[in-house]
């Protein structure tokens, strides 16, 4: 049983379609009024049905009031590190401390290199992520003296103008599955951010990849609780089913707080493109989900997994 101690939250992944042209801002703003925690978009640059991601995380800013928004995840290779930490750090002090950076090492290599970016492999695409967090946070850094600089293989910066500093500390949380990137995770991210789909087991999977963090996190000096686990998640609700998240909201709720008490899962984002789907999640299964896991919580005295 791990439990990291965070609390719940609940987002949504919505699929940042070019037509009708603001139907994915339509469903962010529904996100943010029925109190959903998180909007995320995944980013695929190379991908002309859908919108720029980071200019749709803007204008999704300036039309939402108290949603956090984040890539799910970014797309590195096109997104130099220093221009995307000013990027990150001037929407979070716009939008009033709401950003968090979702990022990860990139994929579909064909089409980022038809883009111009540089395909590197697996190996390589580990090593150019955390060198882009290091100089991400460098830029961040702005009351440390001197200028940013990194000396790296793929990314590099020559004393860059350190700032803005941006509104709170923007999480880190990377899309990892693959040992290394695990181990990544562990030693620098604030965040682990799969997809359920992509878990070959499922949530048997989760046991051996939350170890693969712990222990990178622990040899780092870190206490695993640094990180928060989250997880893109979909499903159907109503109904019945032996299925996992396909069901009525009472069985969400009853599987989402087994995720967190029993491997530390404290973030759903739900993907759809359905309002329904996001209003049932916001309005049913994350207050019955949070209720669940207070309660275990008191049952068992649980602290921080360390």
């Amino acid at each position: 049983m791990t439990d990291y101690g965070h609390d719940p939250l609940f987002g949504a992944f919505i699929t940042p379609s070019v037509q009708p042209a603001r139907h994915a801002v339509d469903l962010a703003i529904a996100a943010d009024r029925e109190g959903l925690d998180l909007v995320t978009f995944q980013d695929h640059p190379y991908q002309p049905r859908f919108h720029d991601t980071w200019t749709l995380l803007s204008y999704v800013a300036a039309r939402t009031e108290r949603v956090r928004l984040a890539g799910n995840v970014l797309n590195l290779p096109l997104r130099q590190p220093a221009v995307l930490a000013r990027s990150a750090a001037s929407l979070d002090l716009l939008s009033g401390g709401r950003v968090e950076l979702g990022i990860g090492a990139g994929g579909f290599w064909d089409a980022i290199e038809a883009m111009g970016g540089t395909r590197l492999s697996p190996a390589d695409s580990v090593v150019a992520l955390e060198e882009a967090i290091t100089i991400i946070r460098s830029i961040w850094a702005a009351g440390e003296r001197g200028g940013a600089r990194a000396g790296g293989r793929f990314h590099q910066v020559r004393g860059a103008k350190r700032g803005p500093a941006p509104a709170h500390d923007i999480g880190v949380w990377v899309g990892a599955y693959k040992p290394r990137m695990l181990e990544l995770t562990g030693r620098l991210a604030d965040g682990w951010l799969p997809s359920l789909s992509y878990l070959p087991g499922g949530f048997a999977d989760l046991p051996e990849l939350n170890a693969r963090i712990d222990g990178a996190a622990h040899e780092a000096g870190r206490a695993p609780s640094a990180v928060r686990r989250l997880l893109n998640v979909a499903g159907e609700f109503g109904g019945a089913s032996h299925s996992p998240l396909h069901g009525p909201p009472g069985r969400w709720a009853e599987e989402l707080a087994w995720l967190t008490l029993e491997h530390g899962v404290s973030g759903f984002v739900l993907a759809t493109d359905d309002p329904a789907a996001l209003r049932t999640f916001a309005a049913e299964v994350a207050p019955a989900v949070r209720e669940r896991v207070a309660a275990g919580r008191a049952a068992e005295g649980n602290g921080p997994a360390d």
